[in-house]
């Protein structure tokens, strides 16, 4: 059966074909009456809007690409809820693409947005160097959501990472610690701000940093916990780069029959759902997930609509939020 046209409802609600396309345009110049009889019409048939066609006259397809780095890490969720409800409250529809740790798969997935013509792309713990970033921006608005990018071309939206590193050395040095490890994010988002906010903050305290390398996962923060226990296990406090690498810490230090927080305190970064469940309890710094991504849409509907061209950098201010796994050393 060929699919109904707009003329088949304009003749099933006896109305004309303009008329049809003030409802599915959702005009406010049609009556109450009018509306519910062409949308009934529409039901009875089966009618769906070409929204190709639709696309096609307006320039615009009311439709945001999202790009998120790892769907491992619950971090990025969070922002993508954020993106989500602000999308769904002005009228956008949201395209998730992941790039799975890859720089190829990220570059793949921005094209592929520039391809649906998107009206505008979120990129999410960017890991693309900030050439091809801006050359995307070329043809499409750009927000960088979760890494300090540099740039006279796209929008970035950041918590200030520093400051939340900051937070964490400062809240265990007035419990007492002072021989305190940073489990390094590597390349990750926000890694190096975090890195150089806790190296300051302990040499300002006159105490003497001990950075362990890692990443942004569960199995690095096993490992660099193990390292950091074959180092000097006289360490009392352990701030890792993120939540991912703080559960897996926690899972070494309990394999090596260490509890937290009687014999070390475990601090992570982010404040996703896991650090909050209850037998858990991560003490963690809270980002503001929801708002960074809220901010996002709200700067690309600043580009898509109201025509801003000069690029706007903004920060939130990050929350230390104080659960179970933080005490005063017994020592």
């Amino acid at each position: 059966m060929p699919k109904p046209t707009m003329d088949d409802v304009a003749r099933e609600a006896g109305v004309s074909r303009a008329l049809v396309s003030l409802v599915m345009r959702n005009s406010d110049k049609v009556s109450d009456r009018s509306r519910a009889a062409v949308l009934e019409a529409a039901s009875t048939l089966g009618y769906r809007p070409n929204l190709s066609a639709r696309h096609l006259a307006s320039k615009r397809t009311r439709t945001f690409g999202m790009v998120i780095n790892d769907l491992h890490n619950p971090y990025f969720a969070g922002v993508a809820d954020g993106v989500k409800a602000a999308a769904d409250e002005t009228g956008y529809r949201l395209l998730l693409n992941s790039a799975f740790l890859s720089d190829d798969d990220e570059r793949s997935a921005l094209e592929t947005f520039i391809d649906f013509n998107v009206d505008g792309i979120i990129l999410s713990g960017a890991r693309v160097s900030k050439s091809v970033i801006e050359q995307t921006a070329e043809s499409v608005p750009v927000v960088v959501a979760s890494d300090p990018v540099k740039s006279r071309k796209v929008d970035t939206i950041n918590n200030d990472d520093h400051a939340g590193a900051t937070l964490v050395v400062e809240h265990l040095v007035e419990l007492g610690h002072r021989r305190i490890v940073h489990i390094d994010g590597g390349s990750g988002a926000g890694a190096k701000q975090r890195k150089a906010g806790y190296t300051e903050t302990m040499e300002r305290h006159g105490l003497v940093p001990n950075v362990v390398p890692g990443v942004f996962t569960e199995a690095s923060g096993v490992d660099a916990a193990e390292m950091a226990l074959k180092q000097d296990p006289s360490f009392t406090a352990v701030f890792a780069g993120n939540d991912m690498s703080a559960l897996g810490a926690l899972d070494a230090l309990d394999a090596a029959g260490l509890r937290v927080p009687d014999d070390v305190s475990l601090v992570g970064y982010d404040n996703t759902f896991i650090a909050a469940l209850r037998h858990i309890g991560l003490t963690t710094i809270d980002q503001g997930r929801d708002r960074i991504g809220r901010l996002a849409v709200e700067m690309l509907i600043e580009r898509v609509e109201d025509g801003r061209t000069t690029a706007r950098h903004l920060t939130t201010p990050p929350t230390l939020v104080v659960r179970n796994t933080t005490a005063s050393p017994r020592d």
